[in-house]
């Protein structure tokens, strides 16, 4: 049966590797359980239950992937993602309900636009080095995030009050921790502890990292065990609760399209790198059955949205599976029954502090940051909108203005150069929008 479903003979693979591949896939990953709650609860989302929705979106939408798709992909709430749900879209949307209800809108789009086959023609209106840039302002986004959460990036309580008074003062914004306390002392070892792990190629580094600070939390007392059972049925408080009508107004528009901007253009990549990773590309290096794939994608977003999870997304940390020999569906199969599992042991992570996934963050804003050597900073029409994009996103806590004041600059550079044949009208058009939306939408 296997065999019939997944064709592991014609694509030179066995059970046992799919199954070993799931396993290696699921510890590179496993971490989203930690970082996403983390993360979601700046929306104001319960822990436990957004847990309970991680792992549970995490299990549908791999087995969606790995059942119709046959493809050796895992999906999860993607982070970066996430945290345009929750600093942003659930900020301006007056709710995480509401900002849930856009990341559904999201998944109906971007599967509108792979039905269409216009992917490719809105890949082309943007420059591919702004899309590098996303990725890697996302990046240091993130890294940002678990700076402030490990403690050791502070807002001083005196700048918040001079500027109180004055809102024109100079004055830095913020300044470093101390590792007198034990936030930011325990950080730092997780954070040296991962990288050293990374170095060595160690599977399963985050998680391992993760373990470690929650032990040294719970030794000097910054973390307690749980009350109560270290098991416990999942919460899904958070399932069914995504607000549509409060997503569907024109000012949730910029929103949406930056959300799905950051959703369309992260999958492509991670689908082909995944299948060259694999050898599941033809001659011409193209992924067969690629638009069924996009589409199973393109659903998930929908799917943890309505969980309450954020987007699910392909995980390039599938490459671990693929690694270990995975080739086909079942190891996506063999992911989603690992995170089903996960879902009956949120006691046990709510023990977790932030200063423990802190280092996971760092880590992972790290790896996304990769992609800034394949800039060309040399071509300066689009290296100077791209470092505009990049440097933007952190330095304002949104995603959606340093994309937008990426693509002005860009726009307005070609045209003040002449260069009207290099400027694609779907990106002028994006750059219009974001000026209205800056002008008229706060």
């Amino acid at each position: 049966m296997l065999e019939r479903l997944f064709a592991l003979e014609a694509r030179g693979t066995t059970v046992r590797r799919e199954l070993r591949g799931s396993l290696a896939t699921f510890l590179t990953m496993a971490y989203i359980l930690f970082a996403n709650p983390t993360i979601l609860a700046g929306a104001g989302i319960p822990y436990e239950a957004a847990v309970a929705a991680t792992a549970l979106a995490a299990a549908a939408c791999s087995l969606l992937m790995g059942a119709v798709a046959n493809f050796p992909l895992a999906l999860a709430s993607g982070m970066g993602l996430n945290a345009v749900v929750a600093f942003q879209i659930a900020p301006a949307l007056g709710s995480w309900q509401a900002a849930m209800g856009l990341v559904i809108l999201d998944g109906i789009v971007v599967l509108l636009l792979v039905l269409a086959g216009l992917r490719e023609a809105v890949m082309h209106a943007i420059p591919r080095d702004l899309r590098r840039a996303i990725g890697v302002g996302i990046g240091l986004f993130i890294t940002l995030i678990g700076l402030v959460n490990a403690r050791l990036v502070v807002v001083p309580a005196s700048t918040v009050m001079a500027l109180g008074e004055n809102a024109t003062a100079a004055l830095p914004p913020v300044s470093p921790g101390t590792l007198r306390a034990a936030d930011p002392a325990i950080a730092l070892f997780g954070l040296i502890l991962i990288a050293w792990l990374l170095v060595r190629r160690t599977t399963g580094a985050l998680i391992i990292g993760i373990g470690a600070c929650t032990i040294i939390a719970l030794a000097t007392g910054l973390s307690v065990l749980p009350q109560g059972g270290w098991l416990a049925l999942p919460s899904f408080e958070t399932i069914g609760q995504a607000d549509l009508r409060a997503a569907l107004t024109l000012s949730a528009i910029p929103l949406l399209l930056s959300l799905v901007m950051v959703d369309f253009f992260d999958t492509i990549g991670t689908v082909s790198a995944i299948a060259e990773e694999a050898g599941l590309q033809d001659d011409e290096g193209r992924v067969p059955n690629v638009r069924r794939i996009l589409s199973m994608d393109a659903i998930s977003a929908s799917i943890g949205g309505w969980f309450g999870a954020s987007s699910a997304t392909a995980y390039i940390e599938s490459a671990a599976g693929v690694a270990e020999g995975a080739r086909s569906g079942l190891h996506s199969v063999g992911v989603a029954v690992l995170f089903l599992l996960a879902m009956f042991i949120a006691p046990l992570l709510a023990i977790v502090p932030a200063a423990a996934t802190a280092p996971a963050l760092i880590t992972v804003g790290f790896l996304m940051c990769q992609q800034i050597t394949r800039i060309d900073f040399k071509q300066l029409d689009t290296a100077i909108p791209a470092f505009i994009l990049l440097t933007t996103i952190p330095f304002t806590w949104s995603i959606s203005h340093g994309i937008g004041y990426g693509f002005i600059a860009y726009t307005v550079i070609k045209l003040l150069t002449r260069r009207f044949d290099e400027l694609h009208p779907l990106m002028a058009g994006t750059a219009v929008a974001f000026v209205l939306y800056f002008v008229f939408g706060h």
